[in-house]
């Protein structure tokens, strides 16, 4: 299961050993703000700059990129290929249109322009992960098993610290997320990286954490 999923159901939970939580791709969509950019729908009016370009991205993800990921909650074991043959793994961890992070982090990697460490054996030790392990069907199944919507707010009431990182799905909005979060500690937009932001820039996601997490200690 997806790290930022475990740590979102984590704070909805609020063990009372768990202190706090962060995340570089939050929840943080009000509910009927959500209906509309899955529907398509133009956005509503009344909407600040900043979450005008988050409803923006969000219906160009719906749009044009969650394809991958109805396939993977409506008929994950379909998805045989990714146990069969590596070139079919690989094409689709490589292109299966997670957002402007995925497809433009490896094309950035493979032409040499990513301001970044990762490098193209990076690419290919993940790939290679999942194929040595014959995990790509089931982790597919994350999709089918997790019936939580990815965008909305969810419920946390504890301590909630945010990264924004440029080239993510979409850029939550501090507006959207100090409604959501009544205990929003930190929130901060980063100068790079996307997605995958820990694999694709570790030593500044290491500094988010710290940063994000200093008034806990």
């Amino acid at each position: 299961m997806r790290a930022r999923d475990v740590t979102q159901a984590m704070g909805e939970q609020a063990a009372p050993e768990l202190l706090g939580i962060h995340s570089n791709m939050p929840g943080t969509a009000p509910a009927d703000i959500t209906k509309g950019f899955e529907r398509g729908d133009p956005p509503p009016s009344g909407l600040s700059d900043a979450e005008l370009r988050a409803y923006e991205q969000l219906s160009s993800f719906y749009a044009k990129h969650v394809a991958y990921a109805l396939i993977m909650s409506t008929r994950p074991q379909t998805l045989y290929g990714l146990a069969d043959s590596p070139v079919d793994l690989a094409a689709f961890m490589l292109d299966h249109g997670d957002g402007t992070g995925q497809p433009g982090l490896v094309e950035q990697v493979l032409q040499g322009h990513l301001d970044s460490d990762l490098t193209r054996d990076d690419i290919l030790d993940n790939v290679t992960m999942y194929w040595l392990t014959n995990t790509g069907v089931s982790a597919a199944r994350l999709y089918w098993e997790n019936k939580a919507d990815f965008f909305n707010a969810k419920n946390i009431s504890i301590p909630y610290a945010i990264s924004v990182f440029p080239d993510e799905l979409y850029q939550a909005p501090r507006s959207w997320a100090e409604h959501a979060y009544p205990k929003l500690i930190y929130f901060h937009e980063v100068a790079k990286g996307g997605h995958f932001a820990a694999w694709e820039q570790p030593g500044l996601f290491a500094t988010e954490m710290r940063a994000a997490f200093r008034s806990l200690r």
